[in-house]
């Protein structure tokens, strides 16, 4: 069976019909929209399918087969044609209505034009026109990826815009081939994101080019939703964008039932928790029970129930990472308290906040006219000066004798025409004049939230440990073991210095000098030390008991 290839992941070169397309109107304003040949809602339009805009009526014909990225002007459409229905439609359908009322054995009077069979004219297919191409307005037209598709997708919950959602998958280390777990998918934002980021190949088709030389493991998104309707509506998005084979929705709650579907394990290496308590669900993302689980658990009839085996819904063979999203503070205490416990680490909080940058270039003076992106202020002290003196000179003029002055402007030619700007930009180019500036937003506009990462390593058995100790022999050194002539705990560097003092003590000797620092200047201070603390002690006795020191023998 042919599998139907997402727009997502398989956008082409060009528009398609019966396919979904994005169309920008400005900037986080845009709309999804899926391109149709024909109008099959009938909703009135003489030209087929039209999307309406405020910057004018896009016919879907004018649409398909475009490339992405084209600039399409608006057309015109006869919207008053809209709502008019071929002759004797609307008297069949009171009849079909009346009908069904029960009506229909009332006797009543026939109706002008009755008669002539209008009820019973049956139903034509609008002939469509093509369509005219209007003087003003514009769309561009882009292929639907997660971008485009998280500024335009209608908003049932907050969504994850995509700088967190592309900080997020890069911090849970999200490739082809990877599995993920989403609990609380909403909207579907972060869904179409993470698709996107594990795709590695439809599960049912083949290599294109051929066998493959290693097996692929396909990608796939394990997504959980409570509610019901956002589910259902999320499942439908799903089917028709072709992600179903790699987008696995399902309806619970995960705080209570866990993460396992149809009692199989996921498998995951990465975990996106988008929920009002995230700690409730963390015990049901581990490689072992609850401690306080038992094997048997007591029936109500008094017998004994065996408890079906635990499944974890994480991989076994390699590390796990986590992030959840939250709003309150209060929740990131909550949950960095829960994977301490239960054995997470490299735990770390992140907050995101995005800033846009506006570049443009910024031209100066005020005999260029009031154009789009100038400053009306003089671009120099002489163009200031000028127009200082003009001012002042019809200011006195006009007071000394009422007569007014003809301004400077006035034989020169409007710099607002048509001609003069396509002048000023076809041949000064004054696109490029000015000076190019950039400045930030004023305020963040996006919304932001408690990123939480955290790590569950590979659990480390005895088993494991015994077969690192037979591939790698680790060997221990103890004091009494220490070979004739190296120093037990040091490093290379200090065996290094030792080494080259060795040298240098050995060179001493043979010239017949004890060199400073040696081993044999060493112990030769220290007997001097101990024979001097011997004098002294000798004196000390001797003046408490009124002896010679020189008679006393230090061991009494």
């Amino acid at each position: 069976m042919a599998h139907k290839m997402s727009p997502f992941l398989y956008p082409g070169s060009v528009a398609t019909a019966d396919a979904l397309s994005i169309v920008h109107l400005k900037r986080d304003l845009q709309v999804p929209t899926i391109l149709r040949e024909h109008d099959e809602d009938d909703e009135g339009y003489s030209e087929g399918k039209v999307v309406n805009t405020r910057f004018g009526s896009f016919p879907h014909r004018t649409l398909i087969g475009l490339p992405w990225g084209s600039q399409v002007r608006a057309s015109k459409v006869d919207t008053g044609s809209r709502g008019r229905r071929v002759k004797g439609q609307d008297k069949k359908r009171k009849r079909e209505e009346s009908e069904v009322d029960g009506h229909n054995n009332l006797p009543k009077l026939e109706e002008e034009g009755e008669a002539d069979g209008d009820v019973s004219t049956p139903t034509t297919m609008r002939e469509e026109k093509e369509a005219v191409a209007a003087s003003s307005g514009f769309i561009h037209l882009l292929p639907p990826t997660p971008e485009n598709w998280t500024s335009s997708l209608p908003h049932r919950t907050q969504v994850v815009y995509t700088p967190d959602y592309s900080y997020i998958l890069h911090r849970l280390r999200a490739r082809p081939g990877t599995s993920i777990i989403e609990a609380g998918a909403g909207s579907g934002s972060f869904t179409h994101a993470s698709a996107r980021a594990v795709y590695s190949g439809y599960p049912e088709i083949g290599e294109v080019n051929g066998p493959a030389r290693k097996k692929r493991k396909p990608g796939k998104v394990w997504s959980f939703e409570f509610h019901e309707q956002r589910h259902e509506k999320l499942q439908k998005e799903i089917q028709d964008h072709g992600l179903e084979g790699i987008v696995e929705i399902t309806h619970r709650d995960v705080c209570e039932d866990g993460f396992l579907v149809d009692r199989a394990s996921p498998n995951a290496e990465a975990v996106f928790l988008d929920l009002p308590a995230p700690w409730l669900a963390l015990p049901h993302l581990s490689r072992s029970p609850p401690p306080n689980s038992m094997n048997e658990t007591p029936a109500s009839n008094g017998s004994v129930e065996i408890a079906k085996p635990f499944i974890s819904p994480l991989s076994r063979t390699a590390p796990v990472y986590i992030c959840t999203f939250s709003p309150c503070i209060e929740q990131v205490q909550r949950t960095v308290s829960t994977m301490r416990q239960l054995g997470w680490v490299d735990i770390e909080m992140v907050e995101l906040s995005q800033k846009r940058f506006e570049i443009r270039r910024e031209r100066i003076g005020i005999d260029n006219g009031a154009q789009r992106g100038l400053q009306s202020t003089p671009a120099s002290v002489d163009e200031a000066v000028t127009r200082l003196l003009e001012v002042e000179g019809a200011f006195k003029l006009f007071h000394q004798d009422g007569s007014k002055v003809e301004g400077s402007n006035k034989g020169k030619e409007n710099p607002n025409s048509r001609e003069k700007i396509v002048e000023s930009l076809v041949d000064k180019k004054i696109y490029k004049e000015g000076k190019l500036v950039h400045r930030t937003e004023p305020e963040v506009k996006t919304h932001t939230s408690y990123l939480v990462f955290a790590v569950l390593p590979v659990e480390w058995s005895d088993e494991d440990e015994a077969k690192a100790r037979s591939q790698w022999e680790v060997l221990i050194r103890r004091e009494d073991d220490n070979v004739e002539g190296e120093v037990v705990g040091m490093s290379r560097r200090q065996m290094k210095r030792a080494e080259r003092q060795s040298k240098k003590d050995k060179a001493a000797t043979s010239a017949g000098k004890i060199p400073e620092g040696s081993a044999a200047a060493s112990g030769k201070k220290k007997v001097e030390r101990s024979t001097s603390d011997i004098e002294a002690k000798k004196e000390e006795v001797a003046h408490t008991n009124d002896a010679d020191p020189e008679s006393m023998d230090i061991n009494e």
